[in-house]
């Protein structure tokens, strides 16, 4: 039995694998359809020669297309990572099956599969909320050099898809990647409102928001756009500083309250794992008020657990300091 379960694990962490290279390799279609443009005939053949998976195909046909498909693809584009729909349900379901095994091996309780399962479930989308916040960051820590580039090409004459190149040509990534993108929608025949606009579902900044809406209505008003860049410049660079001292102010807020949060939930976790029976003593049958059965543990670890979440929440907020 034992053999068959390590096969068993051994066997999903090699498709793990698999999936990850796969995807890895492949871009997005949105991508793949824009990179065209500028590459040159051996990587545009190389790239339909690649091999897909029809099951994939199949699939990511029929979720992409559904409200939470589009959802679920907003969030890998907002993070920049390349995978369908499909493969990240893939990996979700994968990630699932193997932490809940994983668990099970460990302690093998029918409890442990659960336990595993649920942190297999939400680990995918942990990790795509993450790259998404530091992906933002760095994207608004590089706003203000955007503009002033942008201001400085204007001012020597260049269009505004002439400037929105040399950011993309000139600057790092993140931010050079997504005016790429902006400008080979344009190239395409999208106007540069729609353009901006899906630069906006990508990276949700409020600062951003503050720079489209300036080109938007000096396109349909006139005006200076480059005095009223630069104008925006100061304030977004004033509001990246004062948002970097708030966050070093407050770290040892947000630091406390991730600690204090997760050790009782870690450490209860470590409990179960190495000693089940005495965890077991919460849910023992007990006749306290007349409850019977082990209810009263259940609500005892359930309210346990709100409390920790209410303390991390509120302390959360407390540390959310809006500029």
């Amino acid at each position: 039995m034992n053999l068959l379960l390590i096969g068993g694990v051994l066997i999903l962490i090699l498709l793990i694998v698999g999936v990850v290279v796969s995807i890895a390799g492949e871009r997005s279609l949105v991508d793949e359809r824009l990179g065209q443009l500028g590459e040159d005939e051996q990587v545009k053949e190389a790239q339909e020669e690649a091999a897909r998976s029809i099951v994939t195909d199949w699939v990511n046909r029929r979720v992409a297309g559904s409200s939470m498909g589009d959802r679920v693809a907003r969030e890998l584009a907002r993070a920049d990572l390349k995978f369908k729909v499909a493969e990240y349900y893939a990996l979700v379901f994968i990630s699932t099956v193997v932490l809940g095994l994983g668990a099970w091996a460990i302690q093998g309780h029918w409890f442990s599969i659960i336990i595993g399962g649920v942190v297999g479930f939400f680990a995918p989308r942990f990790y795509v909320k993450q790259q998404q916040t530091a992906r933002i960051r760095k994207f608004d820590d590089q706003l203000g050099d955007m503009l002033n580039l942008m201001v400085n090409g204007l001012r020597a004459g260049y269009s505004t898809m002439q400037a929105m190149e040399a950011i993309s040509r000139e600057l790092p990534s993140p931010i050079s990647d997504e005016f790429r993108r902006v400008v080979q929608e344009m190239q395409i025949g999208i106007p540069m409102e729609k353009a901006l606009d899906n630069l906006f579902r990508r990276i949700p900044s409020e600062d951003l928001d503050f720079v489209i809406t300036a080109i938007n209505v000096q396109r349909e008003v006139g005006g200076n756009l480059s005095e009223i860049l630069d104008t925006i410049s100061f304030t977004i660079r004033e509001r990246v500083r004062i948002k970097g001292e708030i966050r070093v102010m407050t770290a040892n807020v947000r630091a406390s309250g991730a600690i204090l949060s997760f050790i009782p939930l870690g450490l209860g976790l470590a409990l179960w794992f190495i000693s089940p029976e005495y965890i077991g003593t919460f849910f023992a049958p007990t006749e306290f008020l007349g409850l019977g059965q082990p209810l009263c543990g259940i609500i005892s670890v359930s309210v346990i657990l709100g409390l920790i979440l209410a303390g991390y929440f509120v302390m959360m907020k407390i540390a959310d300091i809006e500029v």
